[in-house]
């Protein structure tokens, strides 16, 4: 049966993945919706629209009919846990309120949660997470958005499926809240000063377990989830299937660098890379880079909240295994696969 699919937040991380996938895939038409709609994504209609405006979601997609799918990737950010509930409880509720009216025949919304819904911004959490644990003291937009597509699917015929990775890494120009991104620049950029590649977070965080999710896994879900019966109505924790501590993964990163590595130093990447654009700016031309912004290249904030994580941080995957989505990698695998990538795309020097 024929697929018709609109990818929310199709320029992010996340939605830029499952966009290419779900594009490459037979009898499956894919809108990307962004607010920004370059670079483009192959095999995709790029769509611009903001979903925080309710009068331009209908305006600009109020002639889209007979859409099967949605996956929702689409996030704003905002300072407090009440702000960030109230605009993506917004953005999910424009979109749906046009696509049910105009698509009577919806069958499926994805969309994602993550590690916050156990507690992993907060503390140490029970672990391994699993999907059925106790909720925390709200407000959460994951709990928030999940209220809201259980309520508005009663008597009818789609269904969702909540996807909870951690740490997402992958390829999104411009979208600097990306784990990998804060590593591959962090490492160009001691690899140019001529200095070892150190761990720039604290000790506890260096030994701790920690687990990511790669894009490709997350989008291969996001496709099984929209066509899985097991699927319907769950949650599921989607990484790539192993556990890793820095401290033994830092050594092999600096290594597809060529680089040397020393003992990790608490470093706020914040402070200590907030006086780098001159020096990105001569290599962007030095190498022939992509002329990013270096405020877009990598999110600096992002990467201190990762490496400050002093406590495991796992989540069990076995009910999706159970449910039928097998798919993993080996996390050094994806890095290296993944830095190279990024040298290839041009947006770090071929040092990978």
């Amino acid at each position: 049966m024929q697929r018709k699919v609109l990818v929310a937040g199709a320029q992010g991380v996340i939605g830029r993945a499952a966009a290419t996938r779900l594009a490459a895939q037979p009898d499956t038409q894919v809108l990307g919706l962004s607010r920004r709609t370059e670079p483009s994504v192959p095999n995709v209609e790029a769509i611009s629209v903001d979903l925080l405006e309710p009068s331009q979601v209908r305006e600009r997609l109020g002639g889209v009919r007979d859409v099967t799918h949605i996956v929702f990737g689409a996030y704003i950010e905002k300072q407090t846990a009440a702000e960030k509930s109230t605009v993506n409880v917004a953005i999910l509720r424009n979109l749906l309120d046009v696509v049910e009216e105009t698509s009577p025949g919806l069958r499926h919304v994805t969309f994602y949660q993550g590690g916050k819904a156990y507690g992993a911004d907060l503390g140490p959490f029970k672990t391994p997470a699993r999907e059925d644990d106790p909720r925390l003291m709200p407000p959460n937009f994951y709990y928030d958005q999940e209220d809201l597509l259980r309520e508005r699917q009663k008597g009818k015929d789609w269904s969702f499926t909540a996807l909870r990775p951690e740490a997402v890494c992958g390829f999104a120009v411009g979208n600097p809240m990306n784990l990998l991104t804060v590593i591959a620049v962090y490492a160009a950029i001691s690899k140019e000063l001529g200095i070892p590649l150190r761990f720039p977070g604290t000790e506890a965080a260096y030994r701790a377990l920690y687990q990511v999710s790669s894009a490709d896994i997350l989008a291969e879900a996001a496709d099984w989830a929209g066509t899985t019966p097991a699927a319907r109505n769950e949650i599921f924790n989607i990484t790539n299937g192993d556990y890793f501590r820095w401290q033994h993964m830092w050594p092999r990163i600096a290594r597809m660098f060529d680089m040397d590595w020393a003992d990790p130093i608490p470093m706020p990447l914040a402070t200590y890379m907030a006086d780098k654009a001159p020096l990105w700016d001569g290599m962007t031309k030095r190498y022939g880079l992509q002329p990013i912004p270096y405020d877009k290249v990598a999110s600096w904030p992002f990467g201190d909240f990762i490496f400050a994580s002093g406590f495991d941080n796992i989540s069990s995957t076995i009910k999706a295994r159970q449910a039928g989505f097998h798919a993993c990698i080996d996390t050094e695998d994806m890095f290296r696969n993944q830095f190279r990538h990024l040298g290839d795309l041009k947006l770090i020097p071929p040092f990978a």
